[in-house]
């Protein structure tokens, strides 16, 4: 997951501009985050623990002076949550100084770990994005083709903005499996993860990043260069579209929000219920559930307030974290006392959060509980930049539909399938990595079939202490 953001503006507080940007992209990652700066050739930058707001202030935003400027907000797939491995990293090589940020997750990070060993490169934290940085930052290559290089190297999900050599970099692997886009802040330039960045600070989206393809951004303007031959299909995650990014943004040109409330209309042709009023897990329901009631006729309703100052629960670091999370974000309202109540969400991944929000419902005084999910079952594990690396952590991996409906103790429990979903996404199935769903990888995937998360973690007591 994570957010990132790049910004060349020389006469613009650049700062600023990325505090703005993340605050867009805040979904994407909660554990930590930074801004990295370069002012006339020179890299420096600020990253933390915690939210963005938590982590900048307007003393820390004046500090960070410069012509160019990237952020990032983390959720962590590779490498533990702590300081060592936020975002963005600033770099020193025996050739050139790099600040990066990434979005995605890497599946051959041993091998190149072992061949920076090799080379006398030492590296300092457990995250799969400080290799990227390495690599460009000891190849003597002058910088485009050194960038190319990496990128040929590299297996798995990226979407990197980097600094070196006074240029904004943006680059995207081969398959575009994690977005990227970019766009004009009148002639100025902007990258982000998704296109609800560009909107927050008045920039006009120009196009999605396309796989394989290296943005170098410098006084000379933005130019393009194909840097990597592109996969013969693309594959944009699709836990994009029906989860991980904010309605308001596009992908592949297709408003998200549209596609989620075609997703929940598809959803109610094909799993119809008698009920009295539909009602989304919020947010991230929410416009299924619209869909789902103008599909089915069926009224539409808040059943649940949301606290909104606890963070997303799927992407807190732990699952103790998570079911805590539960707790505090959810309350029913008496709306539901004596219905049947349709419940839309967008995923069922471990189950934890839809089986204590179907018991809260039950004590609120519902009748009847119907659990409707505007995705198929996410039954493979993600190499690519979600958390769940191991079948093991998927509750559809190991239970029927029926099975799960039991476990999270609703009165039935239905799907959308893979061809409705596909239909609601407007776009050709090879669009798209499906293989949280269908378990057709597009790249190599790790031998036994697991990521571990924490494989490259040193141990508590090598590591450096804590921040205060």
């Amino acid at each position: 997951m994570c957010g990132i953001f790049g910004i060349r503006a020389p006469e613009r507080d650049n700062a600023r501009l990325t505090y703005f940007g993340l605050h867009a992209l805040q979904h994407r990652g909660q554990e930590s985050a930074g801004i990295a700066v370069c002012d006339e050739g020179r890299l420096y930058g600020l990253r933390d623990m915690g939210l963005v707001t938590q982590v900048f202030n307007e003393q820390s935003l004046r500090g960070l002076h410069g012509q160019l400027a990237i952020g990032h907000c983390r959720y962590s797939t590779t490498g533990g949550s702590h300081w060592e491995n936020s975002q963005p990293l600033v770099l020193r090589g025996r050739e050139r100084t790099v600040a990066l940020a990434h979005n995605g997750n890497l599946t051959n990070v041993e091998e190149l770990r072992e061949e920076l060993a090799r080379q006398h490169v030492r590296l300092s934290t457990s995250s799969d994005s400080e290799i990227v940085a390495a690599m460009i930052a000891n190849d003597e290559r002058p910088l485009e083709e050194a960038v190319a290089a990496t990128m040929s190297r590299l297996v798995g999900a990226y979407s990197i903005v980097a600094l070196a050599e006074s240029k904004l970099l943006a680059f995207r692997d081969p398959h575009g499996i994690r977005p990227l886009c970019f766009g004009r802040l009148d002639d100025d330039w902007v990258v982000a993860s998704e296109s609800c960045a560009l909107d927050l600070i008045g920039a006009k989206l120009e196009r999605e990043i396309e796989p394989g393809e290296l943005v170098i951004i410098d006084d000379d303007g933005c130019r393009q260069v194909q840097a990597v031959k592109p996969a013969e299909h693309p594959a944009l995650c699709i836990f994009e579209l029906f989860y991980l990014a904010r309605p308001d943004s596009r992908l592949l040109d297709v408003e998200v929000h549209g596609a989620r409330v075609r997703m929940g209309e598809i959803l109610a042709a094909e799993s119809p219920v008698e009920a009295d009023l539909v009602m989304p897990i919020p947010d991230s329901g929410t416009p299924a559930a619209i869909g789902f009631s103008r599909g089915s006729g069926i009224p539409f309703s808040e059943g649940l307030i949301k606290n909104r100052y606890v963070g997303r629960t799927f992407i807190e670091p732990d699952q103790k974290l998570r079911e805590q999370g539960v707790r505090l974000k959810f309350n029913p309202l008496d709306e539901v006392a004596g219905k049947r109540v349709v419940v839309v969400d967008d995923s069922i991944v471990r189950g934890s959060t839809t089986r204590k929000i179907v018991v809260m419902l039950f004590d609120a005084g519902a009748t009847e509980v119907h659990v409707r999910i505007s995705s198929p079952p996410v039954v493979f594990p993600c190499f690519y930049g979600i958390d769940f690396g191991d079948a093991d952590q998927l509750i559809a991996g190991k239970k029927s539909v029926e099975e799960v409906r039991r476990h999270i103790g609703a009165t039935s429990l239905a799907h959308l399938s893979l061809e409705g979903l596909q239909k609601a996404s407007q776009r050709p199935a090879t669009s798209f990595c499906r293989a949280c769903l269908d378990g057709e990888y597009p790249t190599p995937i790790p031998a036994g079939g697991k990521l571990i998360k924490l494989r490259l973690e040193k141990t508590a007591e090598s590591r450096p202490a804590a921040r205060a």
